[in-house]
């Protein structure tokens, strides 16, 4: 009797395995259909597991992203190419000195096969203010307190 390559994951350590065969096939580069079909079935189980193991409640969005691309062995330059932008972009965004746009929700909620809402959830932006906009706020509420008067 033959025994299947790939069964349903069932621990974590299975479902890691599985991750490092999806990459090794992905970036093996072998277009044949055999190989599809084996990028298929590992992308399937491995989405099956994510969605019945990892709960994304209570996770913004931006770490929510960078468990995701973890565990789908993603680095920013590959997210940087799914999102279609530069990777000065992506990392401003996981860094939260960017916001995500509503296309890159879509697209992220497409790859991932998650609901959109997992993405779409607000979160506190870290950008830093420049002491010339500090300075520009400040006189501004001078006037607005000056004109108040």
């Amino acid at each position: 009797m033959e025994t299947l390559q790939y069964k349903i994951i069932k621990t974590d350590a299975q479902y890691n395995r599985y991750c490092d065969a999806l990459e090794a096939l992905v970036d093996s580069g072998k277009k044949t259909k055999a190989v599809q079909d084996e990028i298929e079935l590992l992308n399937l189980l491995i989405e099956k597991y994510d969605a019945e193991h990892n709960t994304f409640d209570d996770a913004d969005p931006i770490e929510l992203l960078k468990s995701l691309m973890k565990d789908h062995k993603m680095k920013a330059v590959d997210l940087s190419n799914l999102l279609d932008v530069s990777e000065g972009l992506v990392s401003d965004m996981l860094n939260y000195k960017k916001g995500l746009s509503k296309d890159t929700i879509r697209i992220l909620s497409e790859r991932f096969k998650l609901n959109q809402e997992a993405f779409n959830r607000t979160y506190e932006l870290h950008v830093p203010v420049s002491p010339k906009f500090k300075d520009a706020k400040m006189m501004n509420s001078r006037k607005k307190r000056a004109t108040a008067s």
